[in-house]
């Protein structure tokens, strides 16, 4: 089925996450934010790697020695467990992120 990635759904009040395709070993997300942020004193500490650019607006990761401010075309590789946490995202124009989740295969 065709999506288009700039197409932004309806403004709800809350992050918007798009699986867009996934098997059992890789999933690649679209999240729209629109000012969302990590609440305060949450860490993610995911079991999978993530690979995250952002496609349009702009957005803050922050990390337990210090942050990264990332714009359209910029993109960060996150190993299992980096702790990381969403310190910023535009909301005009709205922060869209492509996310490609991985996991280790089983054997």
């Amino acid at each position: 089925m065709k999506m288009n990635l700039f197409e932004l759904p309806p403004a709800c009040g809350e992050e918007v996450t798009d699986v867009l395709w996934e098997n059992g070993t890789l999933r690649v997300e679209r999240i729209v934010s629109r000012g969302d942020v990590s609440p305060d004193g949450f860490w993610y500490d995911q079991d999978e790697d993530e690979w995250v650019s952002v496609l349009q607006g702009s957005a803050a990761l922050e990390f337990p020695e210090g942050r990264e401010e990332l714009n359209p075309g910029d993109t960060v590789f996150l190993p299992a467990h980096r702790r990381h946490r969403v310190a910023f995202t535009s909301t005009e124009p709205p922060c869209i992120w492509l996310c490609v989740f991985g996991k280790k295969g089983q054997k």
